[in-house]
């Protein structure tokens, strides 16, 4: 029988991790935690449990993934991602034993069904009830995004299924912790934006209905082909309205309400303004490796230029797309 490996990144997790690594006890031959030198708990946890733990020093979540699948000793013919404050069900646990070793050779990737838990509540309309990502796939077929934000794992050959089990979002820290960690997601998102504008870090691959979700496809494809081209001051508010009325966002309660104000209005407000502010910062400047460092400075952020250099006029003509 073919074999699972399970991939988690962590940095101070002990509140959630040891919920994570229980969840994936009865599948996982090989589970590899991926530490960036947590100063709680979260190495013992992961020790108490079984789990190889390897530290490396973080710079975004794409290139510790990619540092973990280049450098973790994996044995097994599958590989799954799963995050800190995620954990899989017994439903789904019962799926991947009884389906996964028997999928046909042409099956490159395994899809999962994700829920979302908000202040102790399932969030199951407003668009966010389900959300459908690969997170198994056959080792030396799967690569993760070189993004800095909204990353995800495709397959480069083979196609994709999905099963039904149960899998669950659900972070126990509070909304000082969801506004903070959202706010440095703002920054991450900001720089994917004026990438696609500026071209100063390396391309990213394009992501295909047949190599990972076609639902997280469509929705990539509608957010850089469409949202992002709408001013920032219409599209969070529209993107709201959208999510909290036409997709039912209200039925879902206080928490719905909370939920949709703070990740549908607030955080994609906060993602334009962001863009906004460093599009001013670097509107004279004249060359990729120039914009990569500026943002570097204004962001803290490493970002890695890309060699081509942009003329002052295509700059301009970017701006005004």
């Amino acid at each position: 029988m073919s074999k699972l490996t399970v991939i988690i990144l962590t940095l101070n997790e002990e509140k959630h991790l040891e919920r994570a690594l229980r969840s994936v006890a009865p599948i996982a031959d090989q589970t590899f935690v991926i530490d960036s030198f947590s100063t709680d708990r979260t190495v013992e946890i992961a020790g108490h449990y079984g789990a190889c733990v390897l530290q490396n020093k973080f710079v975004n979540q794409a290139r510790q993934f990619q540092w973990a699948l280049k450098n973790a000793p994996v044995k097994s013919d599958w590989i799954m991602r799963l995050d800190a404050d995620e954990y899989i069900e017994p439903d789904l646990v019962y799926e991947i034993r009884t389906k996964l070793y028997t999928l046909p050779s042409d099956v490159t990737g395994v899809n999962l069904k994700r829920k979302l838990i908000f202040m102790g509540k399932a969030i199951k309309h407003g668009g966010r009830g389900t959300l459908i990502m690969t997170r198994i796939w056959r080792k030396g077929v799967g690569e993760i995004e070189d993004r800095w934000m909204d990353e995800h794992i495709y397959v480069r050959e083979g196609r994709t299924v999905t099963f039904d089990g149960g899998f669950a979002d659900h972070n126990l820290n509070g909304l000082s912790s969801f506004t903070e960690k959202h706010n440095k997601y703002a920054t991450r998102e900001a720089i994917e934006i004026l990438n696609r504008r500026f071209h100063f870090m390396r391309p990213t691959a394009t992501l295909s209905r047949e190599g990972t979700s076609s639902q997280v496809a469509a929705k990539r494809f509608l957010k850089e082909h469409l949202y992002n081209r709408v001013p920032f001051q219409v599209s969070a508010l529209a993107y709201f309205l959208y999510r909290y009325f036409i997709l039912l966002g209200f039925l879902d309660g206080k928490e719905g309400l909370i939920y949709n104000v703070l990740q549908g209005f607030w955080y994609r407000f906060l993602v334009g303004a962001r863009t906004e502010e460093l599009t001013r910062a670097i509107a004279d400047l004249g060359s990729a490796d120039l914009i990569a460092e500026e943002l570097s400075r204004l962001t803290g952020l490493k970002i890695e230029h890309f060699s081509a250099a942009i003329t002052s006029q295509g700059l301009n003509a970017s701006f005004e797309t």
